[in-house]
């Protein structure tokens, strides 16, 4: 019998960049953005103290239309997603590692999306159909492999 594994995240936080839309070669549309979360504490001495986290995400298909499409610098924001590692070979020949929650569900925390939309229940189930970006302002992305995350590192925007 194999053995069950779970790889789960769950994120609140505050977008550190617009979200990026990309079309893969293929069409498919993928998204990118950063996440910060923060946590604080008091030290021994009553100090309190606070340090960030910054996380890579990404969203593909209809999730990542809607991500740009409501999402904006600033904004709070609930994900829910997987881990993901790639890795590559650098120009100077060493193996680079990216990780990156890659996004199952996302949910608006603000008041108010990008277009002032005022969504704030689970947009997986929006009541607009997101506008599509017009291909001139897209940089395509070759997806060759079947692999179902066919970005290189370069074509990320972080």
């Amino acid at each position: 019998m194999s053995a069950r594994s779970l790889n789960k995240v769950q994120l609140i936080g505050n977008l550190t960049r617009e979200p990026e839309l990309r079309y893969t070669t293929g069409g498919t549309p993928v998204v990118t953005f950063g996440l910060a979360t923060n946590k604080s504490w008091k030290d021994q001495d009553g100090n309190v103290k606070e340090i960030a986290e910054f996380h890579n995400i990404v969203a593909w298909n209809k999730m990542a239309e809607i991500c740009q499409q409501l999402l904006a610098k600033g904004m709070k924001v609930y994900i829910e997603g997987s881990l993901s590692t790639r890795s590559w070979e650098a120009d100077d020949g060493s193996t680079r590692y990216k990780t990156e929650v890659r996004v199952n569900d996302m949910i608006l925390l603000d008041s108010k999306g990008k277009q002032g939309a005022g969504f704030d229940a689970d947009v997986q189930h929006p009541t607009e159909e997101p506008e599509s970006v017009p291909e001139e302002e897209t940089t395509p992305v070759d997806d060759t492999t079947t692999n179902e995350d066919p970005l290189e590192d370069s074509d990320l925007p972080f």
